[in-house]
């Protein structure tokens, strides 16, 4: 697929993070750039490509966009901005005494999700993305590997489709219409390795990051998980089961935030106790 070019002077940047850049268009207020770094050439398609395969589902998610180039050879995708867009971790840390109502709109969001089946011919298991970053780790002892292996293995299949980067800022809302974004990492499998995400992201994750990242006090993202829980899981296992339950595929997002780190985490590989 041959990209698009375009100039950068039509466009204003207005944020960052690991992998690129966005941007605003100057003149028209329904158009957004993502722009990767430079040297990254096959990730934008490979995201542009899926998000037209995930679109396709009739998951709810924002108009797949162009594959384009800037002048100075950075590739990225221009989008069709959702005007008014706010994710529910925003919206939450702005209005935190709604912090219930949120957690249960974007758990009925999940549920609808992980109840969709989806031809698993057409995407990857998602175990096999976590036997990748597991032998790339290389934090981890032989035996370690091992165990953790054994536990990914042993995770019961569905054919449910799964986000992958499953946190409350990858999920937008523009009036009573809501989204799911940024699913470069989008599979098929077990409902629970995407739940974990929620709750690294509401309780394993430590002050300064959550403040940072979802724009709220760690206090307030715990009551996030605290009420997103029982709508997700429903009312027969307590919050204490539940946590049980999901804290070991919490902790299994270690192998990706070591591989995006390059350095060990041993706040969330504590999580991972009983594999290890």
């Amino acid at each position: 697929m041959e990209p698009i070019k375009i100039s950068l002077n039509d466009y204003i940047l207005t944020g960052g993070g690991a992998n690129g850049e966005s941007y605003d268009h100057k003149t028209d207020p329904t158009v957004m750039l993502k722009l990767y770094f430079p040297g990254k050439i096959i990730q934008p398609l490979e995201e542009m490509m899926m998000a037209q395969k995930v679109y396709s589902l009739g998951i709810p998610t924002p108009e797949p966009g162009e594959y384009v180039v800037t002048e100075d050879g950075r590739y990225g995708i221009r989008f069709h901005k959702i005007v008014g867009k706010v994710s529910f971790s925003r919206a939450t840390g702005d209005n935190p005494e709604k912090v219930g109502f949120y957690a249960s709109e974007f758990a009925k969001m999940c549920l609808n999700l992980h109840s969709m089946h989806i031809d698993t011919t057409q995407f990857e298991n998602v175990k096999l993305r976590y036997f990748k970053f597991l032998e790339e780790n290389p934090f981890f002892t032989t035996a370690e590997k091992d165990r953790l292996a054994k536990f990914i293995a042993d995770t019961p299949d569905e054919d449910s489709p799964v986000h992958g980067d499953l946190q409350y800022s990858n999920v937008i809302f523009a009036g009573d219409k809501k989204y799911f974004i940024d699913l470069g990492d989008f599979g098929w499998g077990n409902h629970l390795f995407d739940v974990g995400m929620v709750y690294l992201c509401c309780y394993l994750s430590d002050e300064k990051f959550i403040r940072e990242t979802y724009h709220m006090p760690k206090a307030v993202a715990m009551q996030f998980w605290d009420n997103f829980a029982p709508v997700y899981f429903g009312n027969s296992m307590s919050l204490k089961e539940i946590e049980d339950m999901i804290m070991p595929y919490a902790g299994l997002k270690t192998l990706l935030v070591e591989r995006n780190t390059n350095c060990p985490m041993p706040e969330f590989r504590a999580a991972l106790k009983s594999i290890l």
